[in-house]
């Protein structure tokens, strides 16, 4: 089974393979389990859901910008630095009339990770539609936006929605991550702005309970046929530790998640979708993208970190593929 929406590009040659859109926040995680006030350090490193996707495809091999803003501020200048030395073509606009947002990770048991967003009027939330490259999204061979920008402001809302008018335009596919954030706006809002994106996307990657929160169906399938049923050819409902379902051309496959041991779970779905977009980019069957996914998924939370574990191809050959799709 193939049906694969992504082509070669538009005519010439695709600067790169995905261009995403979003903000990017500096992190502070505490190395340790246990209440945040007892730490005596924070390890600094960087995270958003777009990002996250950027430098999984990177890893993968595949050419990826990222189109977002930041702050004038040594974390702005954390991130840019993150991004390119993980081969991501930024294209960070620098805000100096804002900050680059603030993410606090901490694990209070093992078992539980706790995340605080310092984020409101920052440089991310800025973003607007003058920052998107016309010609960058349209010699793209996929566009891929998150639930989050939409949320973060009515500039950055307008973003989305104008990138993804210039790639439907240009005949450019349309990956769409409903990613629903509680702390940014309310579930019918969220139902809204999500149904109305979801029908303009060629591929959707949801979570079972945020898929819920736009369509209804009893089971993770039902859910996936729901939001196939507004537009989008292909849907992958993910389900943490229970694997994914994909229903693609009105096929539904199960694929089963990876025993692995948890260490941090924060990032999995990014590194889900990074997987599946390397394998449709690569031309594979929607089994092999499905597997390559679930790899992906299971590197990603073996380590702490939004997107430190996100495997290499080398990586994908360290874990066992056998039955990891059932039709």
């Amino acid at each position: 089974m193939t049906g694969s929406p992504i082509a070669n590009g538009p005519a010439g040659a695709p600067r790169v393979d995905v261009v995403t859109l979003g903000e990017t926040m500096a992190m502070l995680r505490a190395p340790g389990i246990g209440l945040l006030r007892h730490a005596a350090s924070l390890d600094v490193s960087t995270g958003g859901a777009e990002t996250n996707l950027a430098i999984g495809l990177s890893r993968l091999g595949h050419r990826v910008a990222w189109i977002g803003r930041v702050g004038a501020d040594e974390f702005g200048a954390l991130i840019c630095r993150t991004l390119a030395a993980e081969g991501v073509d930024c294209r960070a606009v620098e805000d100096p009339g804002a900050p680059t947002g603030l993410m606090i990770k901490s694990r209070r048991t093992e078992a539980v990770t706790r995340v605080n967003y310092y984020r409101r009027g920052s440089a991310g939330s800025r973003l607007c539609p003058r920052d998107v490259d016309p010609d960058l999204v349209t010699r793209s061979r996929l566009l891929y936006v998150s639930g989050i920008t939409p949320a973060l402001s009515a500039d950055a809302r307008e973003a989305v929605r104008y990138a993804i008018d210039v790639a439907r335009a240009a005949g450019v596919p349309v990956c769409l991550s409903l990613n629903y954030r509680a702390a940014l706006w309310g579930p019918e809002a969220f139902r809204a702005e999500l149904t109305e994106l979801v029908a303009r996307a060629d591929l959707v990657f949801a979570g079972e309970g945020e898929a819920r929160l736009v369509v209804g169906g009893d089971t993770a399938e039902d859910v996936g046929r729901s939001l196939a049923a507004l537009g989008p050819g292909q849907v992958l409902v993910t389900r943490g530790e229970l694997g994914a379902v994909a229903v693609v051309e009105g096929e539904a496959l199960v694929a089963r998640a990876y025993p692995v041991r948890a260490v941090d779970p924060v990032g999995a779905g990014d590194a889900f979708a990074a997987g599946y977009l390397s394998g449709l980019l690569d031309g594979e069957s929607v089994v092999d993208c499905l597997d390559r996914a679930s790899l992906a998924g299971a590197f990603a939370v073996t380590v702490p970190g939004d997107w430190e574990g996100l495997p290499s191809r080398a990586d994908l050959a360290l874990l066992s593929a056998e039955d990891a799709v059932l039709r």
